[in-house]
């Protein structure tokens, strides 16, 4: 009998993607649902501590007879941009809520320049995410970063969160992501996540990168 992992999100299509990675293994995955305000976002310093205290609060969420074999899995993430010195990082959530997308741009503003390399190095960013597990009483984490830099304005209805002024850097043959300006053998040609597919967005996720390396650790159920 497969095992359970239940999922704390609200979001369909990282359920679809926790869904597609961890299947094939023999996990069965399904959505934790909490009522709104349930799970309180912590002010902390790390996405790693965010996503354990998320898994603290959804334990409590678990019967006792679920929690013997069941397992939790949380994920977070967050836009980091280099000349911000990271904001807004782990408060991510709270800038998109409060200042959106038109806020990152307008502190960027004076960050601007007509050669498109020298742009991408100056408005240089990345996404990065933790996928957390909880399993037999202890915690397992993926890591994942995607790097690239913020556009000159928002563009594309695809995605979510900060996906619309996004733009990622090149991938290589390896699907490795390349410094800003190189071309590699993937590109976007300068869209952003908001401009494109969510089939072409898995080959830069930092959500499916960080499950990746959280499979690595997984052993088949």
């Amino acid at each position: 009998m497969a095992r359970t992992i239940w999922f704390l999100t609200g979001n369909s299509g990282k359920l679809k993607e926790a869904t597609h990675h961890l299947q094939p293994l023999g996990y069965e995955v399904r959505q934790l649902i909490v009522e709104e305000g349930e799970i309180v976002e912590p002010q902390v310093e790390s996405l790693e501590e965010v996503a354990q205290s998320k898994i603290t609060q959804a334990l409590l969420h678990l019967s006792d007879d679920q929690q013997s074999q069941d397992m939790i899995l949380v994920e977070d993430a967050g836009l980091f941009v280099d000349n911000l010195n990271g904001f807004p990082g782990v408060y991510s959530s709270y800038v998109l809520d409060t200042i959106g997308c038109k806020g990152v741009l307008r502190l960027l503003e004076h960050l601007q320049s007509e050669d498109t390399i020298q742009c991408a190095q100056l408005r240089s960013a990345q996404f990065q995410a933790v996928a957390a597990l909880w399993m037999d009483g202890e915690i397992l984490y993926g890591n994942g970063v995607c790097p690239g830099w913020i556009a000159l304005e928002s563009s594309g209805e695809d995605g979510f969160g900060f996906d619309p002024v996004f733009t990622p850097n090149d991938l290589d043959a390896f699907g490795e992501p390349l410094p800003p300006g190189t071309y590699g053998e993937k590109s976007v040609h300068g869209k952003t996540f908001g401009d494109i597919s969510l089939e072409e967005k898995q080959a830069y996720s930092h959500r499916s990168r960080a499950l990746n390396d959280l499979l690595r650790q997984l052993p088949s159920a």
